[in-house]
């Protein structure tokens, strides 16, 4: 059977540091193999000392991996370079600068030329003994590798003034200038091209990670703010269905009861042609009688009905039904109005810091655009300017959870509420959620009071509703955050670990949320505003204010 072929090419067995075909090959845990004198050279380095990463893919070892030569590459790559394909382009041949067609084998730096044996012989001839001109190696471009001024190969590199220079112009118009040879520049410009490499490629690694966070922002925040349009404008909807609702049900009454007096009326109509045929038939009975003074006498107990009915008005219950609605399509202009004018006057002040926030965003990051993401409030006046009006979903809380103020206080009681049935609402924890998702800067307040206690968190809204499992807990599970609030103690609580927090708890607590930066604080409001704790995580979806209130305690979100 023939032997296979493979094609091979030369970047195969190229070694990622030093560029060159590997020496001494050693493979590391992640499948990248290097010179082994380079991967040692690349792990003593100053910034990489104490830290064993591949310069490839970045994986990161620990402890130092064992490098031992991969025997099987290694004879891969001898038997490579034997066969002569270690060059991806065969070498190019210098031509006899006289013949232009043999192979040269020598070059005269003085004469700039390059010669075949045969013409080689000629040179010599007339070049000899004291005339004798040194030669080289026969070398392409010889021109562009020699001094302009003494005719020498360029076999040093300048770096005080940034050239190649030959042996003769150190000791001249270089002299005292710090020189080294071209082999040492090379290795040295090739170790920085290599390090600002590694460096740009860190970079652009960094820039794109950044820009796929920036990307899962945009959409969280895109889905949190239509979460609270359609919080507001379901709101509208729901009290224009119901205000319809109230007006068609007005109608309907003032049909019915214009109906019934017209009914009414019917029926005392009917009752008199009741007596109209009785009378009509006591009347034939009289007129066949003959006797003329009886009939006279018996016709004065005779009655017909001569009463004139008084027919209603068709035109005035139009008139109420429409009287009713324009009443009702005011105080609907007023409520809406109202509603309107709060929602707006929240959404516009929302606007202006964000505006603010985002206009400052711009000027720290020309200021320092290697900086993190990082302008944390100082202030309270700070704070405010991202502060959210947040409300209290009904639909998410407990049976055992009663409201007031609007339903801005929650309170827990001993008996059950008649809240319906919903796929929202928590079942065993006496926990409620705000009704629109977060995924930007907010900033919000609570009160609270009672020996039960209180938590004051996030989560996200996929966090389980059922059971009284972890699952459901705000803070003890991975899906939310919470600060747990007592007379005695405070706890930061999250995915079943806690932190204790040695400041006392007041009874309002801030919460500040930025939800890029990825950081969630907590912090006592009172003549001065303190951290109590502050956590550094990565969102991955809007989050939901939420609030457990213990057996006694009454938790109000404060309108600032």
């Amino acid at each position: 059977m023939a032997a296979a072929t493979i094609s091979i090419e030369q970047d195969q067995f190229c070694c990622s540091v030093c560029l060159e075909v590997l020496r001494d090959p050693v493979t590391i845990p992640c499948g990248h193999s290097y010179c082994l004198d380079c991967i040692e050279d690349f792990w003593n380095r100053s910034q990489q000392r104490g830290q064993y990463t591949c310069p490839q893919c970045r994986q990161v070892f620990n402890p130092k991996p064992l490098l031992s030569r991969n025997t099987v590459l290694g004879e891969v790559v001898e038997k490579f370079l034997q066969s002569g394909s270690q060059s991806r382009h065969p070498a190019k041949v210098v031509k006899c600068s006289v013949c232009r067609t043999a192979a040269a084998v020598k070059s005269c730096p003085l004469c700039v030329l390059s010669f075949c044996p045969a013409h080689l012989r000629a040179h010599d001839a007339n070049f000899q003994g004291k005339r004798a001109h040194r030669l080289i190696p026969a070398m392409e471009d010889l021109e562009g590798h020699l001094c302009l001024h003494h005719h020498r190969l360029l076999t040093l590199y300048c770096r005080t003034d940034q050239n190649c220079v030959c042996s003769h112009c150190v000791k001249g118009r270089h002299k005292n200038h710090d020189a080294v040879s071209v082999e040492e520049q090379r290795a040295a410009q090739q170790k920085k091209l290599q390090e600002a490499s590694l460096k740009s490629e860190q970079k652009l690694k960094d820039t794109e990670k950044e820009l796929r966070y920036v990307v899962r922002f945009i959409k969280h925040s895109a889905e949190a703010a239509a979460e609270e349009s359609e919080r507001i404008f379901s709101r509208l909807i729901r009290s224009i269905e119901k205000q319809s609702g109230e007006v068609k049900e007005l109608i309907r009454l003032q049909e019915k009861a214009a109906v019934g007096k017209v009914e009414e009326m019917l029926e005392k109509i009917q009752r008199e042609m009741a007596d109209l045929r009785r009378a009509e038939g006591e009347l034939q009975k009289l007129s066949g009688n003959e006797d003329h003074v009886q009939f006279l006498q018996d016709c004065k107990a005779l009655h017909f009905p001569a009463s004139a009915i008084e027919m209603p008005n068709t035109d005035a219950l139009p008139y109420l039904m429409y009287k009713s609605m324009r009443e009702a399509m005011t105080d609907l202009r007023l409520g809406l109005g109202e509603m309107l004018d709060r929602e707006l006057s929240r959404i516009s002040d929302k606007v202006i810091s964000l505006k603010k926030t985002s206009n400052q965003s711009g000027i720290e990051k020309n200021k320092a655009p290697d900086q993190s993401y990082n302008l944390d409030p100082k202030t309270r006046a700070d704070f405010l300017q991202y502060y959210s009006d947040i409300t209290l979903d009904p639909n998410t809380a407990n049976p055992y959870l009663s409201f007031s103020d609007g339903r801005r206080e929650v309170t827990t009681r001993f008996e059950a509420q008649p809240y319906p049935d919903h796929p929202a609402r928590f079942t065993s924890w006496a926990q409620v959620l705000c009704c629109a998702g977060m995924a930007g800067r907010c900033y919000w307040e609570v009160e609270w009071s009672g020996t039960g206690g209180v938590s004051i968190g996030i989560c996200y809204k996929n966090m389980s509703r059922c059971g009284g499992g972890s699952d459901s807990k705000l803070g003890h599970n991975s899906k939310s955050w919470s600060l747990d609030c007592s007379y005695t103690s405070c706890l930061f609580q999250h995915n079943k670990e806690s932190v204790a927090v040695t400041t006392p708890c007041s009874s309002r607590v801030g919460v500040y949320l930025d939800f890029r930066a990825g950081t969630l604080s907590f912090y006592n409001v009172s003549s001065a505003t303190v951290l109590l704790h502050k956590v550094q995580t990565t969102f991955s979806q809007p989050v939901y204010p939420g609030f457990w209130v213990g057996l006694g305690s009454s938790l109000k979100l404060c309108c600032l």
